[in-house]
């Protein structure tokens, strides 16, 4: 390593969670770390935290008892910024207050060497504008850590156009050499992963304020539907309310784009002193201040609120041959309930009626010919055959599933079901045609579902006679795998037709969240606004799909990045619902972005072509 990129000595100034997680990181690597805050008791905690972390290591055998004690002795704390003169690397971590960050940049001017780095742990603020109120603008630059920073692997390491090459270079050595993946990025506020997040939490936060769906619903939703490890909601409680509305007004500032105006709740939350978790009470309520345990409270109440009975449902069409089609009908083979659901039936009915028990639904497949509806149910059969192959169903529970399913060459096979869930082509005149169909040949009574992810669930009802009877249930691809269904109402929805949704679906083991008939529902008007946002950024040349689909892995806890998730998704799929989005609501900053648009235009649909923002080999 060149010697010059070297930093023996860091300093820490501001103790709080961050801090204190750095300064754990720098121990543990060999650095002497001097840690600095105005507060005696932030200090003290300080100690006692990697104290306790470092127990936890030795007990875990990560660390012998020696090397805890060499942790311990590197870590040194001051209540005076005198300290950091031996430093040869500064961050910063104090609050989020440009007036803080100045000072505290101002002041250490005046005690470290000419040499030393001076970095800023900002997460919202303008580097750029702190590197110009230092004497040496040229070694200030950004170091963003993720919370917590001893277990999340990305820094994001933030140059203004005044910082110096070499201290870009020694921070990124300094990141790598503490096991983290550093990302290189320009100076605007929130940088890549907050850019992108913290638009998608204020989303979540207005969605919920509107009453669009509960809380738990919203939270549910991302974690199922999009394999989050938290809601949005919830993660927003752990960040700290306050600490998001600051964010987002940076953000705001900076783009004019109401996709980042705060969301007013923040704004209610914040000044009631509802702050998240470090308070004990935010959009959830906790058992104490700083805990993690959620407790119940009036909203909980609402949210669990008893529904009517539900109509007795014991068999099931499917109208569609593709692979939704036939995900959904294996679902109901294997692992619905085995009688009927419905006549005062708990919302989890049937649910010990799975797959091992033999107790599915029995299933009628229609699609436009026999020769489709048969192709289909053979790829139930290979579903299956691999379900047994990994052990996770016994060869006798996949033949009883595949046997409950009947394949029909016309809708007229549902003349007797009780619910037919419709999983054809995503064109609004083509489900009007079959609802109507529908209409003629199900039996008073029948409960008909669309799989819709972006049509209004109203217009397939509306091309029936019996609108109240019509309910959306989206299920996630792949069908089998994929928890969650979201539950969609209209207005002329039943009260009887909704309890039986929640019902089924909680009777073939998927998990069920309440939204209403708008473009996107939960998760799509969550997910593809963020994902634009992404598209937005490689646009303006901010950054490149490989950048932030790390960022947003590594700092955000994404199973996929923005770019390899539209590739699989689809960029003509991921167009079509950005659009109905943008008419929906009609805010500019959802208007699809002109590079997607021209992929789509010339072909470059992500892994079903070979091309999408990346290369794929063909299918």
């Amino acid at each position: 390593m060149d010697n010059s990129l070297f930093l023996p000595t860091v300093a820490v100034v501001g103790l709080g969670t961050m801090g204190t997680g750095i300064a754990e990181i720098l121990a543990r690597a060999g650095r002497e770390v001097i840690g600095i805050d105005i507060s005696d008791g932030a200090a003290a905690r300080a100690v006692a935290a990697l104290e306790a972390s470092t127990g936890r290591a030795v007990g875990r055998g990560r660390l012998t008892e020696e090397e805890r004690r060499s942790v311990l002795a590197r870590f040194r704390t001051f209540s005076d910024l005198g300290a950091a003169a031996e430093a040869g690397l500064v961050i910063e971590v104090v609050p989020e207050s440009y007036e803080t960050k100045e000072r505290v940049l101002r002041a250490l001017d005046r005690v470290v060497a000419p040499t030393a780095i001076l970095a800023t742990g900002t997460n919202a603020l303008s580097v750029t504008r702190l590197a110009a109120g230092s004497a040496h603008p040229e070694r200030v630059l950004g170091l963003h850590f993720f919370n917590p920073a001893p277990a999340m692997k990305l820094v994001e390491v933030v140059s203004s156009v005044l910082t110096a090459p070499r201290a870009v270079a020694a921070v990124t050595a300094l990141a790598r050499e503490l096991g983290k993946e550093p990302v290189a990025v320009g100076d605007r506020p929130g940088f890549l992963a907050d850019g992108l997040l913290f638009g998608y939490l204020n989303r979540a936060a207005a969605m919920y304020e509107a009453g669009y769906a509960s809380r738990e619903d919203i939270d549910a939703a991302m974690r199922l539907g999009c394999g989050l490890p938290m809601g949005p909601l919830a993660l927003l409680d752990l960040i700290g309310v306050d600490t998001a509305r600051t964010v987002l007004e940076a953000l705001y500032d900076a783009s004019r784009d109401r996709l980042h105006a705060p969301a007013p709740i923040l704004g209610q939350l914040g000044g009631a002193g509802l702050t998240g978790r470090k308070a004990g009470r935010g959009f959830y309520t906790y058992e104490s201040p700083a805990g993690a345990a959620v407790v119940p409270d009036a909203l909980t109440a609402r949210a669990t609120r008893a529904l009517p009975a539900g109509r007795p449902v014991r068999t099931v069409g499917i109208a569609g041959s593709g692979t939704m089609a036939a995900g959904i009908a294996e679902v109901f083979a294997r692992a619905g309930a085995g009688a009927s659901v419905g006549a005062g039936a708990s919302a989890g009915a049937g649910a010990s009626a799975g797959a091992g028990a033999g107790a599915g639904y029995d299933v009628v497949l229609a699609a436009r010919t026999p020769r489709k509806a048969e192709a289909a149910v053979a790829r139930v059969a290979a579903s299956l055959d691999r379900s047994v192959g990994r052990g996770r169903l016994t060869a006798e529970a996949a033949a009883g599933a595949l046997a409950r399913i009947v394949p029909a060459g016309s809708l007229d096979a549902f003349a007797e079901v009780d619910l037919v869930v419709e999983a054809v082509t995503e064109e609004l005149e083509t489900k009007r045609r079959l609802f109507a169909t529908l209409d003629k040949v199900c039996k008073p009574g029948a409960v008909l579902a669309t799989t819709t992810s972006s049509l209004p669930v109203i217009a397939c009802a509306r091309a029936t006679s019996r609108p109240a009877d019509v309910v959306g249930l989206h299920f996630f691809n792949p069908a089998p795998a994929m928890k969650l269904v979201e539950v969609v109402r209209t207005v002329l929805t039943a009260d009887d037709v909704h309890a039986t949704a929640r019902e089924v679906t909680a009777a073939i083991r998927k998990h069920p969240v309440d939204c209403g008939d708008r473009a996107g529902f939960i998760v799509n008007a969550l997910l593809f606004p963020y994902l634009n946002s992404a598209v937005k950024m490689v646009q303006e040349h901010y950054a490149t799909p490989d950048d932030i689909d790390t960022a947003m892995r590594l700092g955000g806890g994404y199973p996929m990045g923005p770019f390899e998730l539209l590739d699989v998704v689809g960029l003509d799929v991921s167009l079509a619902i950005e659009q109905a989005l943008h008419r929906e609501f009609r805010d500019p900053g959802l208007a699809p972005a002109a590079l997607l648009e021209h992929l789509v235009a010339a072909g470059c649909l992500g892994r079903k072509t070979g091309r999408g923002f990346r290369e794929h080999a063909r299918r």
